[in-house]
C-alpha cells in the first residue's frame, strides 16, 4: 500500500465523517492523514472530540483514535498533510459552499457529501456506475476558479440513490414520467433511536428539502456536459414525496413509471442484470460485484435484510409488476449512509483516482 494518497476528512466527527473513518481503514489508494471539524473540536484527540457522539457500531479505530483534529477552517494547516479532502460539514448552505471552494482553491480537491455545490453548473454530481463522463467538466471547473488541482466532484442525494440506479438502464424506452416514494432512515437525518425518541412508532410525512431533490438531481444526473457546464436532461418527469420512518439504515423507495415505449417485463429484469459501470469494469475497492440486483420474492427487498448487499454499495430491487394507471410499478432499496452517503462519495474518489483527477 506504498504511495498512497493522503486523505483529509472536513467534519469528521458527525455520523457520515465517522463512515468515512471505517471505509478508509486500510484502503488500498487512500491514508486517513487529517481529521478537521468545528473549533470547538480542534485540537483534541478524536477519541476526545467524538466522546459520547460515536455512532458506529465498531470502536474508533486505533490508527485515528489519537489523531489531534485540525480546525476545518484552517486550511492551510489540512493542506500540510492532505493531498484531497472528503467533505461531510454540517453548515448552512452558503458557508458550506464558500468552504469547499476556498478548499479547491487551496488545491486541495473536495468530495463531497454537502448538497451546497450539486446545482454549480461545472460540478460533476455523480452516481459512479451511471455519469463518470460527467468528470469533463473539471476542466471548465478548474479554469473558473483558477486551480490547477483544486477542483469539487460531489455525490447526490441519498434519497435517489436506490431508484435512479433502477430507472438509468431503462431510459432508452423513454421515461415519460415517475412517481416516487421514499421512506427514508433517521440516520438520514445524522440520527439515533436514542437521539430521535419522536419517531418511535410514529412516521413523519415530510423532510425538508428531499422532495425537490428527488425530483431535479436525476435530470442533472442523466444530462450531458456543453460548453463547460453540465445541461440537466429535459425529461422525464419526476414527482416525489419523501416519509422518514421509524428505520435506523436504509432508504427504500415505491416507484412507479411510464413509457413511450412499454418494455417487456423480461426485457426490464435482462437489463438490470446486465448494467454495470466503469467501477465494476475497473475493480474498484468499492464497487460491488452486481449494481443492481432483482429478488424475485414478493415481500422483498426488506430493509433488515438487504441493505447490506455488497457491504451496503448494492442496490435492491423487487415486486415488477403492471401498474394499472403507470406501465409498471417496482420496490428498491439502498443503504443511505454508505451507498448514499459516505460510501458513494469513496466510490467517486476511487473512479477520480482511477482517472487520474487526483494525481
Amino acid at each position: 500500500m506504498a504511495n498512497r494518497l493522503r486523505a483529509g476528512i472536513v467534519g469528521a466527527t458527525g455520523m457520515v465523517g465517522q463512515r468515512f473513518i471505517m471505509l478508509l481503514q486500510d484502503h488500498p489508494y487512500f491514508e486517513i492523514t487529517a481529521l478537521a471539524a468545528s473549533a470547538s473540536s480542534a485540537g483534541k484527540k478524536y477519541k476526545d472530540a467524538v466522546e459520547g457522539r460515536w455512532k458506529m457500531k465498531e470502536a474508533i479505530p486505533a490508527a485515528v483514535a489519537d489523531m489531534v483534529v485540525l480546525n476545518a477552517a484552517d486550511i492551510d494547516e489540512v493542506k500540510k498533510v492532505a493531498d484531497f479532502v472528503f467533505c461531510a460539514v454540517d453548515l448552512p448552505k452558503e458557508e458550506t459552499k464558500k468552504l469547499e471552494e476556498a478548499y479547491a482553491k487551496a488545491e486541495l480537491p473536495v468530495v463531497s457529501n454537502n448538497s451546497a455545490n450539486r446545482w454549480t453548473d461545472d460540478v460533476p454530481m455523480v452516481i459512479p456506475e451511471i455519469n463518470g463522463a460527467h468528470f469533463e467538466v473539471i476542466e471548465a471547473q478548474r479554469k473558473r476558479l483558477g486551480t490547477k488541482k483544486g477542483f469539487i466532484a460531489a455525490k447526490p442525494n441519498c434519497s435517489i440513490q436506490s431508484y435512479v440506479p433502477a430507472l438509468t438502464p431503462l431510459l432508452s424506452y423513454g421515461i415519460k414520467a415517475v412517481s416516487v416514494t421514499t421512506f427514508q432512515a433517521i440516520s438520514g437525518a445524522g440520527k439515533t433511536f436514542e437521539t430521535f425518541p419522536e419517531i418511535i412508532d410514529n412516521i413523519i410525512p415530510y423532510i425538508g428539502g428531499e422532495e425537490e431533490k428527488s425530483e431535479k438531481e436525476p435530470l442533472k444526473i442523466w444530462g450531458s456536459v456543453q460548453n463547460g457546464k453540465i445541461v440537466p436532461a429535459a425529461s422525464p418527469m419526476i414527482t416525489a414525496q419523501c416519509v422518514r420512518v421509524p428505520v435506523s439504515d436504509g432508504h427504500l423507495a415505491a416507484v412507479s413509471v411510464s413509457f413511450e415505449r412499454k418494455p417487456e417485463k423480461e426485457a426490464i429484469l435482462k437489463a438490470w442484470a446486465k448494467f454495470k459501470g466503469e467501477p465494476q469494469l475497473l475493480g474498484l475497492p468499492h464497487a460491488p460485484e452486481q449494481f443492481v440486483t432483482y429478488i424475485d420474492e414478493p415481500n422483498r427487498p426488506q430493509t433488515a435484510l438487504d441493505r447490506d448487499l455488497y457491504g451496503g454499495m448494492g442496490v435492491t430491487v423487487g415486486r415488477l409488476r403492471e401498474d394499472p394507471v403507470f406501465d409498471y410499478k417496482f420496490i428498491c432499496l439502498s443503504h443511505n449512509t454508505l451507498r448514499g452517503a459516505a460510501g458513494g462519495a469513496v466510490l467517486t474518489a476511487e473512479l477520480l483516482y482511477r482517472k487520474g483527477y487526483l494525481n
